[in-house]
């Protein structure tokens, strides 16, 4: 089984390219849909299939920069991207993430950086699949209360952490229209500042806890907060990428292989949000974001104890992962066309 593997020169390691074709169409299509650039699946999926961490950081933000301006593109035919307010978070990341990037170097240095990351992400991930279940947990307890006291019950919401900080009126304030927000500028910046450090540690493009941020604590809407944030992470993956391919951390061969079907398939993704919105988006995102977590607990597991089975394992979990929401979305895409393209024919 010789000819499943390909020498990665600038890493020196042999990778099973197969998998990095699931993980490119994947991911481009799971990116286009949640709004980012699904590092936070590729990097480890990358370190599991074999690539050092910090190779598995830089090759993913090098392959996540490019299929993210497709996909932004797509988002803003759609009118979900607030252009201005991805612009105003620009300052925040590139400080964050030089000194993300920074640490990453350091920490390889001494020896400690495939613990610490690995750690983090889950910390990172646990916290995030909290945050989305607790707030749909929320929005269902509100549904069953406004149907009992005989209101209606669609316009119950979850969370709304957003307006307590846009009770913190800290000059300048602004206007950001897409979005439909009016908040200090401060608040985004903070929260693109501590996103671009977590993107420089982890190899995410930020969008891992970008889009969430943007729906809990700046208030957009879930569409808009999914095109506005694909503008960022394809910003500071631009610069990312650079950062990490001067610094030798890059490996350009996969990241092409990704790219290739990663453009295909954030295309698709990013259609996708016209025909599932809102917290459907946020289920599906929850979900994801469990399946990671289990990759990286079994992958750690698998050194602590030394069982080859639990690496396998850990794997299996990503690429069933990225399949199986990949073909959810694909098919719930597939489904929207043919309900759009039969309403169109009985108009016409």
């Amino acid at each position: 089984m010789e000819w499943l593997y390909v020498l990665m020169p600038i890493a020196g390691v042999k990778i099973f390219w197969p998998g990095l074709i699931i993980l490119g169409v994947g991911v481009g299509i799971i990116g286009g849909f949640f709004g980012m650039g699904g590092a936070w699946m590729v990097t480890p999926g990358l370190n599991i299939l074999g690539f050092p961490m910090a190779f598995a950081i830089g090759t993913d933000i090098a392959h996540m920069a490019g299929k993210s301006l497709i996909s932004t593109m797509r988002h803003g035919k759609f009118g979900n991207v607030d252009y201005k307010l991805g612009l105003i978070m620009l300052i925040g990341t590139v400080v964050g993430f030089e000194i993300g990037a920074q640490m990453i170097m350091w920490l390889e240095r001494v020896g400690n950086v495939e613990k610490v990351v690995r750690y983090m992400y889950i910390a990172l991930l646990a916290g995030i699949a909290w945050m989305v279940f607790h707030d749909i947990n929320v929005k269902k307890r509100k549904e069953a209360e406004m149907r009992a006291a005989g209101k209606d019950a669609t316009q119950a919401v979850g969370v709304e952490w957003h307006k307590k900080f846009h009770a913190i009126k800290i000059p300048p304030m602004m206007h950001f229209n897409e979005a439909g927000i009016y908040c200090s500028m401060w608040l985004p910046v903070f929260v693109s500042f501590l996103t671009g450090w977590l993107a420089g540690i982890l190899g995410i493009g930020g969008g891992l806890i970008r889009m969430p941020s943007l729906i809990y604590l700046v208030g957009c809407p879930t569409h808009v907060a999914v095109g506005t944030d694909l503008f960022e992470v394809a910003i500071s993956g631009l610069y990312g990428a650079g950062t990490y391919t001067y610094k030798g951390r890059t490996e350009l061969v996969a990241a092409v292989i990704m790219l290739i079907g990663a453009s295909m398939g954030a295309q698709v993704g990013a259609v996708a949000t016209k025909y599932i919105q809102g917290y459907g988006i946020r289920y599906a995102f929850g979900l994801a974001v469990i399946g990671c977590i289990l990759s990286i607990v079994l992958k750690l597991a698998a050194k602590q104890f030394g069982m080859e089975i639990l690496d396998h394992s850990s794997t299996a979990v990503v690429l069933v992962v990225v399949s199986g929401l990949s073909l959810y979305i694909l098919v719930r895409f597939i489904q929207g066309c043919k309900n759009e393209l039969a309403m169109k024919a009985a108009k016409g």
